[in-house]
């Protein structure tokens, strides 16, 4: 079963990888979160400094602490003991990097990626500011279509999320959306990328493996 699962799930992420090339993307198709992080590597020059958003998928696949081992000088704000203010100036330091690197909440079979978040750093930095952008998503975030993008970020990404920050949000209790007003909502800005931004490379590598939420 696990064979056929990766059999059916490489299949669709071939097509999308090729949509993707046609809306202009540079793409890799890799195996596993292994895989995934070696072509990272490759992509990143050693004296290039990375801005890392906030991603769990980045994470799971390691870069992070690889890119420093080898010496990179890597800007992320999710470091324990951080003041709000030393939060923030990091954020604003992560748009100003060589490379960014992120993941996203969702990728449709015809190519367009959606994202939505509180603050907006890190959809900014994928639209404008750091010199190349490479995001690593996982096969778990396919989706058929945009309405389907935004029912799976509001659904599970956003619940999860809301969770693990041990926000005080009716998703978080409830386990899916409430189109609640708190004031602690976290889904406050949505993006569509229908191509990549004209004046920054763009760099998508698929992973035949679930990452992230």
């Amino acid at each position: 079963m696990k064979d056929l699962k990766s059999w059916f799930t490489k299949k669709q992420l071939e097509r999308t990888a090729e949509l993707l090339k046609e809306r202009g993307y540079e793409v890799f198709l890799v195996e596993n979160r292994e895989e995934a992080k070696n072509k990272v590597l490759s992509l990143i020059p050693q004296e290039a400094t990375v801005g890392i958003g906030g991603s769990i998928t980045i994470r799971e696949i390691g870069v992070i602490e690889e890119l420093e081992k080898r010496g990179n000088k890597v800007i992320h704000h999710w470091k324990e003991g951080l003041t709000p203010e030393q939060d923030l100036e990091i954020r604003r330091q992560e748009l100003l990097s060589d490379v960014f690197l992120s993941s996203v909440n969702a990728l449709t079979f015809s190519g367009e990626i959606v994202n939505m978040e509180a603050i907006g750093n890190r959809v900014a930095a994928q639209i404008f500011g750091p010199k190349k952008v490479i995001v690593v998503v996982g096969r778990n975030k396919l989706v058929v279509n945009l309405e389907t993008a935004i029912w799976r970020i509001k659904n599970i990404v956003t619940p999860l999320n809301a969770k693990r920050l041990k926000l005080e949000l009716p998703c978080a209790d409830e386990g899916y959306c409430m189109n609640c007003n708190h004031p602690n909502r976290i889904c406050r800005i949505t993006t569509i990328l229908e191509a990549p931004p004209s004046r920054t490379p763009f760099t998508v590598i698929l992973v035949n493996e679930d990452l992230g939420f």
